[in-house]
């Protein structure tokens, strides 16, 4: 199977018609017609059902649309992946949502910089669970992530390091005069959704101002990690909740064996286990 092939393929069943994907293309509808009936043809089996006004996947369809995506990706992958190990290394891309740094970077930056090896060091700041893709498309090379992630598949991980979550809750709220909760005692409370995705019945959050101002007018609390919560506004009240701790760790594509990235990581290592020493003592 050519890849043009498979991409012509991914465009109809995309789609959901033939005039739509050949305009997303670039082609005429006659070759695309064809190219996706020779494709059934090699493969043996139906991808699509046609009728005179709509397009649908067959079961063979379905799989093959979502393996498919999957390969396309792997292979621009392999593709940037190919260009970045032939040229030299001058800059690392870091990525990570807001917030999501637990402090780590204000140390780290100068740090790495300072090192014989260092390399020029771009920040990129991307929404709420992009950064799996992010690295795995090539656009970043290391990315800082929170456990538990769903699919690390394809990435080497180094664990930063473990901070308490607290719940971030409005100051008239019924349990802000608390020390500490469980999570018993937030039955019936509504917690963001930070994908579309994600069960409850909170609002979708785009970045953590908006979960704060939620949070401020009382519409929802948030379980999150201790640098984001005590930062997150003046007007809200953080109360640790009873044996919840998160991770932080850097994540990067298994593949890459180059020095500065190498560097980097042992550095992250470095200032979170200072950090870590200096809040136990």
């Amino acid at each position: 199977m050519e890849s043009r092939e498979l991409a012509y393929f991914l465009a109809v069943a995309e789609e959901q018609n033939f005039s739509r994907a050949a305009d997303r293309l670039g082609i005429a509808q006659p070759p695309l017609s064809r190219a996706i009936q020779r494709l059934e043809r090699r493969l043996g089996v139906r991808l699509l059902d046609r009728t005179s006004r709509q397009v649908s996947l067959t079961r063979a369809g379905e799989v093959l649309l979502k393996e498919g995506r999957k390969a396309l990706t792997t292979l621009a992958t392999a593709e940037r992946l190919a260009r970045h190990a032939g040229q030299a290394t001058s800059r690392l891309t870091v990525v990570m949502k807001p917030g999501g740094g637990a402090g780590l970077l204000e140390s780290l930056l100068p740090r790495f910089a300072a090192h014989p090896d260092a390399v020029d060091v771009e920040v990129l700041i991307c929404g709420l669970g992009e950064e799996k893709a992010l690295l795995r498309d090539g656009t970043a090379d290391v990315a800082l992530l929170r456990l538990p992630q769903d699919d690390l598949s394809g990435l080497a991980t180094e664990e930063l390091l473990t901070e308490r979550e607290l719940v971030v809750m409005a100051r008239t709220h019924r349990l802000a005069g608390r020390t500490s909760v469980r999570m018993a005692d937030l039955a019936g409370e509504v917690f963001p959704r930070w994908t579309a995705e994600s069960p409850g019945s909170g609002s979708v959050i785009k970045d953590t101002g908006q979960v704060a101002e939620l949070i401020a007018l009382g519409r929802m609390v948030a379980v999150l990690p201790e640098s984001v919560a005590c930062h997150l506004g003046r007007d809200l009240v953080a109360v640790p909740v009873d044996g919840r701790q998160t991770t932080l760790l850097a994540a990067w594509p298994e593949e890459r064996r180059d020095h500065a990235l190498a560097v980097f990581i042992r550095t992250a290592a470095e200032v979170a286990a200072m950090r870590s020493t200096r809040v136990t003592r």
